[in-house]
């Protein structure tokens, strides 16, 4: 189990390559096979941002979800349970029991529902996104209201805050000053507050953005 990644957020674009490369060291030199590797996506940390931003913390979370391509390995998604003002947050009970959920189905190949909702793809129909994912579980709940935290934009990549609706097991994004909206983004801010995307089994989607997966 590995829960690090702060000290890399000022140079996130190197994450993946750094972390995959670790994993796959790391297994040659203990000549154990491809044994489980579980790892814990940034949580959220400071003062969350009114309009939608850049955020190196948010890129730092996507180059974590892209490790999840590296065979035999299980991401816990902690948006939703960490402190502004504290860098390690003191709610390890419910990181444990993630982490908890993804040793039984990565290590013992349990049937359980392991994982939020996982980006998987988007298309576009005039002014509205379509947003399907992966590991919905028993399906996929606005948890305390109306979906959150969805950012829009055309073709200029000036993100405003999104309408979302929970339509199947697809999520529909608009904004109706946007005519053709190009790229959506969910959670995408170092404290992404409010952030309420998950499964009916209760865990949290991860932060993703459409627009950009280099």
């Amino acid at each position: 189990i590995w829960y690090q990644g702060e000290s890399n957020a000022g140079k996130p674009g190197e994450y993946f390559d750094l972390l995959s490369t670790m994993i796959g060291d790391w297994r040659q030199k203990w000549n154990q096979g491809s044994f489980p590797f579980l790892f814990v996506q940034l949580p959220n940390f400071m003062l969350p941002q009114e309009m939608p931003s850049e955020s190196n913390w948010a890129l730092l979370r996507e180059q974590q979800l892209k490790t999840l391509a590296v065979p035999n390995t299980a991401m816990a998604v902690t948006i939703d349970i960490g402190e502004w003002n504290d860098i390690h947050p003191l709610n390890k009970e419910d990181v444990g029991k993630r982490l908890a959920l993804a040793a039984q189905k990565i290590a013992y190949d349990d049937d359980v529902v392991y994982s939020g909702p996982i980006y998987d793809s988007i298309k576009i129909e005039g002014n509205k996104i379509i947003l399907t994912f992966t590991n919905i579980g028993s399906g996929l709940i606005a948890k305390g209201g109306e979906l959150k935290t969805f950012a829009i934009a055309g073709a200029d990549k000036k993100y405003v805050w999104a309408k979302a609706e929970i339509k199947g097991d697809k999520v529909i994004v608009w904004n109706d000053g946007i005519a053709e909206p190009i790229a959506v983004r969910y959670a995408w801010a170092d404290n992404p507050e409010g952030s309420n995307l998950y499964n009916k089994e209760g865990l949290p989607a991860s932060p993703f953005r459409t627009d950009d997966q280099n």
